[in-house]
């Protein structure tokens, strides 16, 4: 059978491309008696492609059941699928049939197949692989023939990586993997879809019928539909039902988007966007550079307390950096090699033995032999806490804002140097 037939049969609404593939793949493994399973987002249209491939098998004139794995209690699922045996548990009256014995002979779709608890997967395992199963409190081995269809809307993979899911029961059921595309990924189809539904509404409804502009489509078509066709057609039941100007303006359509998907979701990702690239050496270089960044400011910060006596007003009216150097400190110790800040001189050393560099007018020489000042930072530190203190007779409180810092770090500094 044709694609376009197979979409007249079933409802479907759309040209995509992906949405063509998947019903290829399902018409070719139609005829056939293995095991499928069916990926996709959560309102792509799941359940639909298992009744294409059903009906155009040749099991179709047999039952067909879907059940929802994740909707059924773990202690009751295995009771549900194999049935059980009077007095198999508390509660168990009579014996029940479980759906793999009133499906013989059908189909039976297992939808959100990842929620199924692990021993229930074992004797799922065991009817794909020969047929058989027990019922719950049996010990007689049953025979069925049931072809399984299995769906969900997570990464199986992933599941079985993480030890949620049976990596053989797995392999077992993709035999033919069928992956149904997300609406985002059919944007030719959105508007058509959006039609159909309307369409249908306003007819079982008897309401006017509904029209979008053209800044209303454009929204339409942009949106990602986390929700996808369920979504789509839920919002074209409401438009159907509660507008009554029938001309929808982007405005109106944007009422009936979810706040934080609408924020979240529009517009969509445009497709080959420049991706930045980093190399190691770029991210190396940056983080080099970032190193020399805070090199510079502490310099910075030093030279102004040793020149004003006190913190400059540039860090005065910015607490934050001083509070980084106290991290700094705190975080790196004081045991790093020191320097000594010299005032701007316009005659050029020959020294040998000193290494120098100027930093906005001050001339910072390392490890020379004649200082004019040693200058150590706990010592800079402790005096700056004493000037702070002094000044506000005592207050730790009215000195920790002083100095920028909170009073708990005051207060272990004063501990820290004997103050």
């Amino acid at each position: 059978m044709e694609v376009q037939e197979i979409k007249q049969r079933f409802g479907i609404i759309g040209n995509s491309p992906l949405l063509n593939r998947a019903i290829t793949i399902a018409n070719q493994v139609s005829p056939t008696d293995i095991s499928v399973l069916i990926t996709g987002e959560s309102g792509s249209g799941k359940e639909v492609f298992s009744h294409i491939i059903h009906q155009m098998s040749p099991r179709k004139h047999g039952p067909f059941i879907a059940v929802n794995c994740g909707a059924i209690p773990e202690g009751t699922i295995d009771s549900e699928l194999f049935g059980h045996e009077k007095g198999a548990y508390t509660g168990a009256v009579g014996e029940r049939k479980g759906y793999f014995e009133t499906v013989n002979g059908g189909t039976i779709f297992l939808d959100e197949i990842a929620e199924m608890p692990l021993g229930t997967q074992a004797r799922l395992l065991r009817v794909l692989e020969s047929g058989q199963y027990i019922k719950v409190g049996s010990s007689k081995v049953e025979k069925t023939n049931v072809r399984v269809i299995a769906a969900t809307n997570v990464d199986v993979y992933d599941a079985v990586k993480n030890g949620k899911f049976r990596e053989d029961l797995y392999y077992r059921l993709n035999t033919v993997p069928l992956k149904i595309p997300p609406l985002r990924d059919r944007k030719e189809d959105v508007f058509l879809l959006f039609r159909k539904f309307t369409a249908d509404f306003t007819d079982k409804y008897r309401t006017p019928p509904i029209q979008l502009d053209d800044d209303a489509q454009q929204v339409l078509t942009n949106y990602s539909w986390p929700g996808n066709v369920r979504q789509l057609k839920n919002m074209a039941e409401q438009l159907a039902v509660l507008e009554r100007d029938r001309i929808i303006t982007a405005q109106t359509l944007l009422t009936y988007i979810p706040h934080e998907a609408g924020t979240r979701n529009l517009p969509m990702r445009l497709e080959n966007q420049p991706k930045e690239d980093f190399s190691e050496r770029d991210i190396l270089y940056k983080v080099l550079f970032d190193m020399k960044r805070d090199m510079v400011e502490l310099k910075k910060l030093v030279a102004d307390i040793i020149e004003h006596g006190g913190v400059s007003p540039h860090y005065a009216n910015n607490p934050q950096t001083l509070n980084q150097l106290y991290r700094d400190i705190e975080l790196h110790g004081t045991n790093e090699p020191q320097f000594t800040l010299q005032q701007p001189v316009n005659t050029v050393t020959n020294s040998s033995s000193n290494s120098s560099s100027t930093i906005d007018g001050f001339n910072i020489t390392h490890d020379a032999e004649e200082v004019e000042e040693s200058l150590s930072l706990i010592e800079k530190e402790s005096d700056l806490i004493r000037k702070a203190l002094k000044k506000h007779k005592g207050k730790r409180k009215l000195a920790a804002n002083e100095l920028g810092i909170s009073e708990r770090t005051l207060y272990r500094k004063i501990k820290e140097l004997n103050l």
